[in-house]
């Protein structure tokens, strides 16, 4: 899979997880959110996400904090 974490008008990030099929920058496009905070390619091993690679186009890469902010979106999507 791949992912986006944009920063949204509150200034805080907010997840996006989509199939690898799916180009970063056609993603990006779709969302109205502003800055992208990190971005690249998930995977779920072990019950722990790792997030590895980057977004190119705009030299946007994965960042630790990225698996921490995904963990807490899929948390979160089960309340």
């Amino acid at each position: 899979m791949k992912y986006l974490i944009m920063e949204d008008f509150a200034g805080q990030p907010v997840s996006f997880v989509f199939p690898r099929r799916v180009d970063h920058g056609d993603m990006r496009e779709q969302l109205p959110y502003g800055r992208v905070l990190g971005a690249g390619y998930v995977e779920l091993r072990d019950g722990a996400f790792h997030c590895f690679g980057g977004y190119a186009e705009l030299g946007v890469a994965a960042r630790p904090e990225d698996e921490a902010i995904l963990t807490e979106a899929f948390a979160n999507a089960a309340d």
